[in-house]
């Protein structure tokens, strides 16, 4: 019998595999896709190292060179704000990287191949049985079917949700309006525009931004995010329809026009979901398999990370025979990075949090606390936007506004 059942091989598949094989324990990963296979979601935040750290997936991350993430700049036609980890209010990693995602998640699970943990590429799961003392879990792959048993499962799948679709577990998908869309290009000439490296958000409207994220072996993600009214453009395809959005930029024309698309252009529409069961009977979900919120902040992998790792040590309590309470260490948990990243992006769509930040005359202290919402940290009950996080910025919003009329009114 093998110990633990993990569903999918992405970063919190691999974190997670990392974590049990290191105390001793015999792990099966299996992924349907076939590896290094594309994904989105290619810009980390730092509390994410912490994580490969622990579990020792750092070292082979830095041995690929990967692009340093050190912060993020925010631009809206002349006004920008650029965030620095560095200058993170919670003590903490300062830096990360922005990937392409089928380079790094190939190298994570080879290196948790490495250590132990058994891959199967190109397999799934056709039936799962959870009984008193066991899981018994039927696995398809490429050549043959095979049945397996085992003690625990852990599900990250992503947004495949694979045992909350085959145990009926109730997702919620919320509404928002908001579609994306993306490609990559590849880069000859960065070294003529200004801040070339630097992973850019810029603002076309309220509801609507451009994502540039570069890569380290020339290529760069290009993406725009918001309501779907802005996407209603007449176009013949998603490609053409992409080229006039990019034409709408204020600063980047010049540096991706002709740029050849590496892939035609791809997108997902009312992404937006929350899982409400996060762990059962010898079962926990990890990674976007409990959630994804929305691109604009980069939580995806970080969240992912957070739940694989504090699941992984949950899981080998409970195979030592010890009684983890998981709604309030895992799910209770995870729910409080939840309610923070929601706040965040419920903001920024609404304008609070982009008034604040294009605000021109942000306070310091202000600023790093913000900062360390958006590297990560948000547990820390020291940080009062991570306390008090959608009032605050709220409140925060408004005094700016009425400064701002205040000094309009005095120039009359």
């Amino acid at each position: 019998m093998t110990d633990v059942l993990i569903i999918g091989a992405g970063p919190a598949g691999s974190v997670a595999a990392s974590y049990l094989v290191n105390q001793g324990y015999s792990v099966t990963v299996v992924e349907k896709s076939k590896f290094p296979r594309f994904t989105i979601g290619e810009s980390l935040l730092p509390v994410s190292m912490g994580h490969f750290e622990e579990v020792g997936l750092l070292k082979v991350l830095e041995d690929a060179k990967f692009e340093v993430k050190s912060g993020a700049l925010f631009i809206r036609k002349d006004d920008e704000i650029d965030i620095s980890f560095a200058e993170n209010f919670t003590p903490g990693w300062t830096w990360t990287w922005q990937v392409p995602r089928d380079e790094f998640d190939d190298i994570l699970a080879k290196e948790a191949e490495k250590k132990g943990a058994r891959f199967d590429y190109e397999s799934v799961i056709k039936t799962i049985d959870f009984q008193d003392d066991k899981v018994v879990a039927q696995i398809a792959g490429k050549e043959k079917t095979r049945t397996e048993e085992f003690r625990y499962v852990l599900d990250s799948s992503g947004n495949a949700g694979v045992l909350s679709k085959m145990l009926n577990l109730e997702v919620q998908y919320m509404g928002t309006g908001r579609r994306s869309l993306f490609t990559q290009v590849k880069e000859t000439n960065r070294e003529a525009f200004k801040r070339p490296l630097r992973i850019t958000f810029e603002v076309l409207e309220q509801d609507l931004w451009y994502w540039v994220i570069p890569f380290s072996n020339g290529n760069t993600s290009l993406g725009f995010v918001g309501n779907k009214k802005w996407f209603d453009l007449p176009a013949k395809d998603q490609n053409d329809l992409f080229r006039k959005m990019m034409a709408q930029s204020d600063h980047f024309v010049e540096r991706f026009e002709g740029k050849e698309f590496l892939f035609d252009v791809r997108g997902a529409d009312d992404y937006t979901n929350s899982a409400e069961t996060l762990y059962g009977h010898r079962f926990a979900l990890a990674g976007n398999t409990t959630g994804f919120i929305d691109p604009v902040f980069s939580s995806g992998v970080a969240i992912a990370t957070e739940s694989a790792l504090l699941s992984a040590k949950l899981i080998d309590r409970e195979l030592q025979g010890d009684k983890p309470d998981w709604d309030k260490e895992y799910v209770d948990h995870m729910k409080q990075a939840s309610k923070v990243f929601h706040a965040v992006v419920d903001t920024w769509y609404n304008g609070d949090l982009q008034r604040i930040f294009f605000n021109g005359n942000i306070q310091m202290e202000i600023k790093r606390q913000i900062t360390s919402i958006l590297a990560g940290y948000v547990w820390d009950m020291k940080n009062p936007f991570v306390k008090r996080h959608k009032k605050l910025i709220t409140t925060v919003a408004h005094v700016v506004k009425m400064e701002q009329e205040a000094a309009e009114e005095a120039n009359r």
